[in-house]
């Protein structure tokens, strides 16, 4: 895939996936709607609390696809998948717009594993926890696969 970008702070979506439950592969979809203070409309780790969405560039799923070439978005539980920006790099507070609408901030970066998921037993290794980013929906509205995603 071409980056749209070479600008550190601009990106894109090239997958949107959802679940009705937690702990399981997620589905893509074309679209989804951002509730604000809320999450993705129809995901499970969607409600009240800071990690509503969660992210990661592609550069990190390509970094496992060596050693699982079947892996693909979804497949780490991220609701979007970004290509064009290191968002494990932007520090906790960072404001992002995606699409024309909507509007999110950064709340965390990585995450503990609880259990070791099929991924790291697979590999040996799983990215979620250093380079998986979660952040709150500040300002809802539709996202769709190819939308720019800025940082503010």
């Amino acid at each position: 895939m071409e980056i749209i970008s070479k600008n550190k702070y601009q990106g894109r979506i090239i997958a949107i996936s959802i679940s009705k439950e937690r702990g399981v592969k997620k589905i893509n979809v074309p679209e989804a709607i951002l509730i604000e203070n809320y999450g993705i409309k129809n995901d499970a780790h969607a409600g009240d609390w800071h990690r509503q969405i969660s992210l990661l560039d592609i550069s990190s799923i390509n970094l496992i696809k060596n050693k699982l070439p079947g892996i693909k978005p979804g497949d780490f539980a991220e609701n979007i998948t970004t290509e064009g920006l290191e968002l494990f790099t932007m520090p906790v507070g960072t404001l992002i717009n995606i699409g024309e609408d909507c509007l999110i901030q950064l709340t965390q970066i990585g995450k503990e594993c609880k259990n070791r998921c099929i991924i790291f037993y697979t590999v040996g290794d799983c990215i979620m926890p250093k380079q998986g980013v979660f952040a709150r929906v500040l300002k809802g509205g539709k996202i769709k696969v190819g939308d720019v995603i800025k940082v503010k």
